[in-house]
């Protein structure tokens, strides 16, 4: 239904709807009865859990330690460059790995958006792309000799045990404007965070004090034994295609269009908006959205009629975008690099790694 709703409104009317931004008796008609429906899905998660937490349900052991990364919420928390920062600590560590993503939208042998970052970022470690975690697990040990597991988006996927949780949690939208799907963003409720070892709270730069102060304060209460740190997205150039690269600085000298297909395109946009970037038009799609040539040609058009001279979006569209805009158009198209930038708390994440994996 989440989806269905985002397809109808586009992801940014999606969420000015269940943020409540959107005023009228005909937008409140509807999130009651969002409310209503997500009665349903709490049950079902609340039964789910039930079944593991009371051992009605087993979890599988992959006979490796296996550290997931997940989040509460859908989308757009920085989960990505959190397994990619994962994966090259257990490389630093001689530890040979392997990524288990389920590969969101893959249609066959074709490899998703993010799938193909993480593939890029860390050539050393393996990519197992299937949405049965237990059978992607096993063929990670036993054709490629992994000795650590790392899931990606595994927090919900609790049939295959993990050693060690780690959990994303966006500053800019903790908890899912405080309601499950499809009424909010949340996958469970946010007292699930309890099964977890540990919080990265990320986007930590573009959330107040006030507000950041707040979150790490309602966390400790969930779970107060649990390990916070902090990160920041940050970026450090822009690629474009043929190899060029450009620095911030020279971004700012620019007329830019921005667009993007992921979860949480304000913390994109904002990230343009906090460098003093001169962006002069965007546009949102939904995320893991489909692009086709059409697409890139609005786009460009966009572009051209503002006058701008580069055509920015993030690394996960451009993976998708890339073959429908070379040597097509008259405007660049780049992408923005993205590094996980950690404020606080990184010496105690990799402080319980080391835990699981010595376990």
């Amino acid at each position: 239904m989440i989806a269905s709703l985002e397809k109808l409104l586009n992801q940014n009317s999606f969420r000015n709807l269940i943020s409540g931004a959107d005023k009228g008796f005909f937008k409140t008609l509807l999130r009651i009865s969002l409310r209503i429906v997500s009665i349903d899905y709490r049950i079902a998660v609340f039964l789910r859990n039930f079944g593991y937490n009371k051992g009605i349900s087993s979890s599988r052991k992959a006979g490796v330690p296996v550290i997931s990364i997940g989040n509460i919420t859908t989308g757009g928390t920085g989960k990505t460059p959190l397994v990619i920062w994962l994966c090259k600590m257990l490389k630093d560590k001689s530890i040979p790995c392997a990524v288990l993503t389920r590969g969101y939208k893959a249609q066959d042998a074709e490899i998703s958006d993010e799938p193909a970052i993480l593939a890029r970022a860390c050539p050393d470690a393996r990519i197992v792309v299937n949405p049965d975690r237990v059978a992607g697990a096993a063929k990670a040990v036993s054709e490629y000799g992994a000795k650590a597991l790392v899931m990606d988006d595994g927090f919900q996927h609790r049939r295959l045990h993990r050693d060690l949780d780690i959990v994303a949690i966006d500053a800019t939208c903790p908890f899912g404007f405080g309601h499950l799907l499809p009424a909010g963003l949340l996958r469970e409720p946010k007292t699930a965070i309890k099964r977890a070892q540990a919080v990265v709270i990320t986007h930590y730069n573009q959330s107040s004090a006030e507000k950041t102060d707040r979150l790490v304060a309602e966390i400790k209460r969930i779970a107060p034994d649990i390990t916070i740190a902090k990160a920041v997205h940050k970026h450090t150039s822009a690629k474009i295609m043929k190899g060029r690269e450009l620095s911030i600085e020279e971004l700012k000298e620019l007329d830019l269009y921005a667009f993007c297909g992921v979860g949480n395109p304000d913390a994109f946009l904002g990230n343009l908006e906090s460098y003093g970037f001169n962006v002069k038009g965007s546009k949102v799609f939904n995320d893991h959205h489909d692009f086709t040539e059409e697409d890139m040609a609005t786009i460009y058009d966009e572009a051209k009629k503002l006058d701008t001279n580069l055509i920015l979006s993030t690394e996960k569209d451009w993976v998708k975008t890339a073959l429908l805009v070379r040597d097509r158009f008259d405007i660049d198209f780049a992408f923005l690099t993205l590094e996980l930038d950690f404020i606080k708390g990184a010496d105690k994440i990799e402080a319980l790694v080391d835990a699981a994996i010595s376990s």
